[in-house]
């Protein structure tokens, strides 16, 4: 099977559309030799995607096209990209991507217009078990930088392995990447309904972060897991998140720099729970 989502954040209205369809597979095209995707007639190609929408009253429908120079980042450690450890791999193909087109959103008209964010891509045979998930592209005092962070767990027959949490950050044209195994294991990251707190360090350098946004901000959506059964993806891309940067310096006082989004940061909780009182809206 294939599915195409779309979801319309409004952080004026509160008014979040999701929608979603589904189709054969049959109807869908997954290259595997170039940046290709068909899901009956959406397309998601280089520089550009196209395609609507409609289910349960509501309709979006999107004609974008995207650019940028800036280079993959790859949230794992290069040499888990091949191997079946992890099950779920994830990297940012193009960190701030530019947009450029026209949204419609039932039936109301959205000019996009330089807008910042990335394309991704998540792929694997398995969800991870229980997940936090975060990105920044631009912050509101530093837009030029960008953040991709994790925590997670996963659970090994009745064993769930402690939190491990990945960070990369690009800033003042550095990456600083806090994602080896050993560091996401000595790094803390700790989240509950919607809040989430995470810090990594290093001999060099300490990245101490809070991603928050209230429950309103949130779509609920049912992530079907390869293996069977049905997870709840709580989604927003209007939270807001505080980064302190600490640069360590032998015989010198550290320097601090703080970086913050009132609203521009995504923020994704996936769990098997249904406790969390966010509405799934398919």
């Amino acid at each position: 099977m294939g599915e195409l989502w779309a979801v319309y954040f409004d952080g004026e209205t509160g008014q979040h559309v999701a929608v979603k369809k589904e189709v054969p597979f049959s109807q869908c095209l997954f290259k595997t030799a170039e940046f290709s995707v068909k899901v009956d007639d959406a397309i998601l190609e280089p520089g550009k995607l196209k395609g609507s929408i409609s289910s349960e009253k509501h309709s979006i429908s999107w004609e974008l096209a995207f650019r940028g120079d800036m280079q993959p980042l790859f949230l794992l450690p290069l040499k888990f990209y091949q191997g079946g450890f992890p099950k779920a791999k994830a990297l940012v193909g193009l960190p701030m991507a530019i947009y450029d087109g026209m949204l419609s959103v039932d039936g109301k008209k959205v000019e996009i217009a330089n807008w910042v964010g990335s394309q991704n891509h998540n792929w694997g045979t398995k969800h991870t078990d229980l997940y936090a998930w975060g990105q920044v592209a631009g912050f509101d005092n530093h837009p030029d930088s960008f953040l991709e962070v994790a925590t997670g767990r996963l659970k090994m027959g009745p064993i769930w392995t402690p939190p491990m949490t990945l960070m990369v950050l690009r800033h003042k044209g550095k990456e600083i990447a806090l994602n080896s195994l050993m560091q996401s294991v000595r790094a803390k990251g700790s989240f509950k309904y919607f809040d989430w707190d995470f810090s990594s360090e290093t001999d060099e350098v300490r990245i101490e972060g809070t991603v928050s946004a209230p429950k309103e901000h949130f779509v609920g959506l049912k992530y079907y897991n390869p293996p069977g059964g049905i997870k709840h993806c709580l989604n927003t891309k209007i939270a807001s998140c505080d980064l302190k940067v600490t640069y360590k310096q032998a015989g010198k006082p550290d320097a601090t720099e703080t970086l913050s989004t009132k609203n521009r940061a995504a923020f994704e909780i996936l769990t098997d729970k249904r406790d969390h009182g966010v509405e799934i809206r398919h």
